[in-house]
Parts: structure tokens; C-alpha cells; sequence
């Protein structure tokens, strides 16, 4: 595969990203490579090798997933700095 400018425009136009001439030639080395990368790893004889769709052979252990109320609201807003009935009150960080 060949990477010209038309394909780094391409790939640009779908990622909406925007580069200039200089970042454009970089990147095109850089596909280069990763391309020269794919290539070796096709060399690689991988018969009889069965694809890992784990990475681990371990079985993940669960928990059953069971609602249980651990601490109720007045316990939890007892120790906040300010609350508001059934909320905590906290300073506005969002500004426009």
C-alpha cells in the first residue's frame, strides 16, 4: 500500500482533523512504518495457532448484584460541609 498525500488528506477529512504541509509529511512516514510494521508481522507463520480471545485463563468471580442500603441519607449528608434537605450543596464550577 502506498501513502501519498491524497491518502493523508483522506484519513485527515475523516478523523476532521486539519495538518500542515510539514505535518503531513510526518505523518506520512509515519504510516510508513506502521505500515513496514504489518508487513513483518505477515511474515509471521502462525498455523495452528488458535486465536486468544482472553487474555487470561482465569474465570472472572462475581458478586450477585443484590440492592441493600449500606447508609441512609441523614448519615450521609451528617458529615457534609452544607447540605440542603436531601442534597449536598456544593459551589457552582460550571460558568458560561
Amino acid at each position: 500500500m502506498s501513502i501519498d498525500s491524497k491518502k493523508i488528506d483522506d484519513l485527515a477529512h475523516l478523523a476532521r482533523l486539519e495538518f500542515s504541509v510539514d505535518e503531513k509529511e510526518a505523518i506520512k512516514g509515519d504510516l510508513k512504518r506502521i505500515i513496514t510494521f504489518c508487513d513483518k508481522l505477515n511474515e509471521v507463520d502462525t498455523t495452528g495457532v488458535e486465536p486468544l480471545i482472553y487474555l487470561s485463563d482465569r474465570n472472572t468471580v462475581l458478586r450477585e448484584d443484590v440492592a441493600k442500603v449500606t447508609i441512609t441519607k441523614e448519615e450521609a449528608l451528617k458529615n457534609a460541609p452544607s447540605a440542603d434537605s436531601d442534597y449536598f450543596k456544593v459551589p457552582k464550577v460550571i460558568t458560561k
